[in-house]
């Protein structure tokens, strides 16, 4: 029997501040780390395509955007390519743009496959490139 698990999601700064948090809800208890990413990625995707707000606030950037305070701001509001985001991700992911704990537990490789529970937590943290030499 599969049974939908309901978990919750963290985005946090690289000092530990929580700058969002929503719930992703899976129909099965086990997922790869490629599987959570794709998820979140085509979840955002999808309410960004829905609403068109003025900033995108995904896990990554999409091309033709600039960094803002709440998020990335698209030069002309278009219609993103979940897939396309996800590949982003993913690549991001591998290149330690971003780090992945959970139920504080680090992460490390795509096919590394996660157990969800009702009280699981997932962090995304992001991790912003050092300026300068």
């Amino acid at each position: 029997m599969t049974t939908a698990v309901s978990v919750q999601i963290h985005d946090e700064t690289s000092t530990g501040e929580r700058t969002r948090t929503f719930s992703l809800d899976f129909l099965t208890a086990e997922i790869t780390v490629a599987e959570l990413i794709h998820k979140r990625v085509f979840e955002e995707v999808a309410e960004y395509n829905r609403t068109q707000p003025e900033c995108f606030a995904g896990l990554v950037q999409p091309t033709d955007a600039e960094r803002t305070r709440n998020g990335f701001r698209l030069r002309e509001r278009r219609t993103l390519d979940a897939e396309a985001q996800a590949l982003r991700a993913l690549d991001a992911f591998m290149r330690n743009g971003f780090i992945l704990i959970v139920d504080d537990r680090q992460v490390e490789t795509l096919n590394e496959v996660v157990a969800l529970r009702f009280d699981t937590e997932i962090s995304f943290i992001k991790l912003l490139p050092l300026v300068g030499g």
